[in-house]
């Protein structure tokens, strides 16, 4: 009964997709390292608790298969600031996130970081 949950685990890792734009953030990443860890001898694992394996399994799927957003239908695809899914899928983007973070640095550190000779690691000792 352990390799038909492994085969269903893996068939849901392959179609659940990874956002390159979320590096180290990803839920698609993140479920394929569970997946290993949980599954480490494969199909011959053995199962400590079968029924929160399939309610984990089902309620994957759930969330892969959008059913609760088919479910309740939105009127509208924005929040309440009117931003998109587009938007907010480029606002939490790495990259992005990364920018603003630097953005949250003073003004003064920045120029002194990027006209010192000493790395940052080595200022802080």
């Amino acid at each position: 009964m352990a390799a038909s949950r492994y085969r269903r685990f893996l068939r849901l890792c392959e179609e659940w997709p990874v956002e390159e734009a979320k590096r180290q953030r990803d839920l698609g990443a993140v479920l394929r390292q569970r997946v290993a860890q949980a599954f480490r001898e494969g199909e011959n694992t053995p199962i400590s608790d079968p029924e929160a394996c399939d309610q984990m399994y089902e309620s994957l799927v759930r969330i892969h298969t959008n059913f609760y957003k088919n479910k309740y239908p939105r009127l509208k695809d924005t929040t309440f600031t009117g931003v998109t899914v587009e938007d907010c899928r480029m606002i939490l983007a790495t990259d992005i996130l990364k920018q603003m973070e630097d953005m949250k640095r003073g003004t003064w550190k920045r120029l002194r970081e990027k006209f010192s000779a000493k790395k940052p690691e080595e200022d802080s000792k």
